[in-house]
């Protein structure tokens, strides 16, 4: 199904392709890769491994996840919520773990394609997603402050770097401080108009890289950048074992997560913008096929990155073949500016990742959610970062849906019941008789759910219907009842019933009538009892 999906696909894509669309394609791919080429170096260094493994990273997940995406607007490669989940794995199990973690991570992804999985993405509330994202901005401005300052620090995390300047010092090197500090303010204060002709994080890094070999600054730099796509350090399948897979299971479900999430996410975003609808199990197959073979490359993990895919559309990407241009535009990069990338300084690439840090964060949606006092929505924003900080990203996500399942029952558990009594003169009645029947009645209009959380207030009616012997429950706004909620309401009744109360039940949705079906409700209350409103209730004779 999912070959015959995407050779439909691919047919779709290229139908009536033509010189035009391929040099929109070739020029936005070329576009793409000049704003990836600084971001790839920078997530590679900021993730621990090196800005080869970054740049390698790109260049085949652009070939591979590229061809085989869900969508043709989706551009894979290294990315900043990848790179500082990849901090603490490599600090612990060192690049071989990496590795490993990675290509198990491309099995589950390609599972996680086959049994639709993806669509469970959708169930994560969105003050989750955006609290995740705010937790890896976090992470991965903290984690430039040694290159950005050419300060040293030691731990697996952000928080623990930060900790050992405590023991370490932190003196100060003002040529770093100052190229990075260049590198932000040049793409902070860089004109938007002229970022779409030349995007600014190229243009600073390579400023920076000039004003440092002209003035030979004394500045730490990327290093040898290879002329090979097979780097020195690469997954060795032999060291693929029952021992490593038990270690490195859990990391490996923390980086298919985030790839999952991160890719839907985007897809989701970017075939908006494309009025093209991303398929979600095709893109998850290709990104795991692609995190399974980018190990023994030597890169890191992939994800689509909304950042490279919005300029692969705004630069009038046609077809996929944009990915595929872009890889071979770094491929180029690679081979033919090696020399000239290993002097670019890492104070540079920290001042690039500062500012993506900065950008990554849903501003608008933050102020939204903040500036209208949704208390559920900043708990579940602040919680879920909190936690991203300072644990890791399966962590996070789960407490995240916790405190977001804890908050909905509580919501849920809400129940209001407003009481008024019957006026018979509201709805226009003229019979004496017909009003003298309900003088001593009374209307509970109930809205909510009736559920295990709120028995109590379901019980509380028996109480307030004792001066009344009729009582009318107005039921339109329960949607739903659980067996909990009702067996309460069935002992209410009852006991109203054995007091001689008469009891009439009006307006009661389809699926909350199939449970007082179902619980025995309907029989003890009566089927001559039922109404569609509390007005015919009430002018019934």
């Amino acid at each position: 199904m999912l070959i015959n999906n995407y050779i439909t696909q691919l047919k779709n894509e290229f139908k009536d392709y033509n010189r035009t669309f391929f040099m929109q394609d070739l020029m936005a791919g070329l576009t793409v890769a000049a704003v990836a080429l600084p971001l790839a170096l920078a997530f590679g260094v900021s993730s621990g491994s090196t800005a080869a493994a970054g740049l390698v990273t790109a260049i085949v997940a652009g070939l591979v996840i590229g061809a085989l995406s869900g969508g043709f607007y989706q551009i894979s490669g290294p990315t900043g919520a990848m790179a500082a989940i990849l901090i603490s794995i490599i600090a612990r199990y060192g690049m071989q773990g990496v590795f490993t973690a990675a290509f198990i991570s491309g099995i589950l992804l390609i599972l996680c394609g086959i049994f639709h999985i993806g669509r469970l993405t959708s169930l994560i509330p969105a003050p989750v997603i955006t609290g995740f994202t705010s937790g890896i901005s976090v992470i991965i401005a903290f984690g430039q402050i040694d290159n950005f300052f050419g300060v040293t620090s030691k731990g697996s995390t952000a928080i623990s770097k930060l900790l050992s300047y405590g023991r370490l010092g932190f003196p100060i090197h003002p040529e770093p401080t100052l190229l990075g500090l260049f590198v932000i303010l040049f793409m902070v204060f860089f004109p938007k108009k002229w970022n779409a002709a030349v995007p600014a994080s190229f243009l600073s890094i390579i400023l920076a890289t000039v004003i440092s070999i002209g003035l030979k600054l004394d500045v730490a730099t990327v290093g040898a950048i290879p002329k090979t796509l097979f780097l020195e350090t690469r997954f060795d399948l032999a060291s693929l074992n029952i021992e490593s897979i038990q270690n490195l299971l859990g990391p490996a479900v923390s980086i298919a997560l985030l790839g999952m999430i991160e890719s839907l996410l985007c897809g989701a975003s970017a075939g908006k913008m494309a009025n093209d609808r991303l398929n979600s199990d095709q893109e998850l197959v290709a990104q795991g096929i692609g995190n399974i073979i980018i190990p023994f490359f030597g890169g890191i993990p992939a994800t689509a990155a909304i950042a490279r895919t919005s300029v692969a559309l705004k630069s009038g990407a046609r077809t996929r073949l944009t990915g595929i241009f872009h890889a071979l535009g770094l491929l180029v990069f690679m081979f033919v500016l090696g020399p000239v990338m290993a002097k670019i300084p890492l104070s540079a690439l920290a001042g690039v990742l500062m500012v993506t840090a900065f950008r990554m964060n849903d501003w608008a949606e933050i102020k939204y959610i903040i500036s209208h006092r949704f208390k559920g929505a900043t708990m579940k924003y602040g919680i879920t970062m909190g936690a991203t900080i300072f644990f890791d990203l399966t962590t996070a996500i789960m407490i995240g849906v916790i405190t977001a399942l804890v908050l909905l029952v509580r919501r849920l558990s809400n129940i209001e019941i407003n009481y008024e009594e019957v006026d018979m003169s509201r709805i226009h009645n003229t019979d004496a008789a017909l009003a003298k029947r309900y003088e001593h009645a009374v209307v509970a209009y109930l809205t909510g759910s009736v559920l295990f959380a709120n028995t109590q207030h379901i019980e509380a009616l028996e109480n307030h219907a004792e001066d009344y012997n009729t009582i009318l429950l107005s039921m339109r706004g329960v949607s739903y009842m659980d067996i909990s909620g009702a067996i309460a309401f069935m002992h209410v009744l009852t006991a109203l019933q054995n007091r001689g109360k008469k009891i009439i039940l009006c307006g009661v949705p389809n699926k909350t009538m199939v449970m007082l079906h179902r619980s025995g409700i309907y029989d003890i209350v009566g089927e001559e009892n039922f109404y569609w409103s509390v007005e015919r209730a009430l002018l019934h004779n």
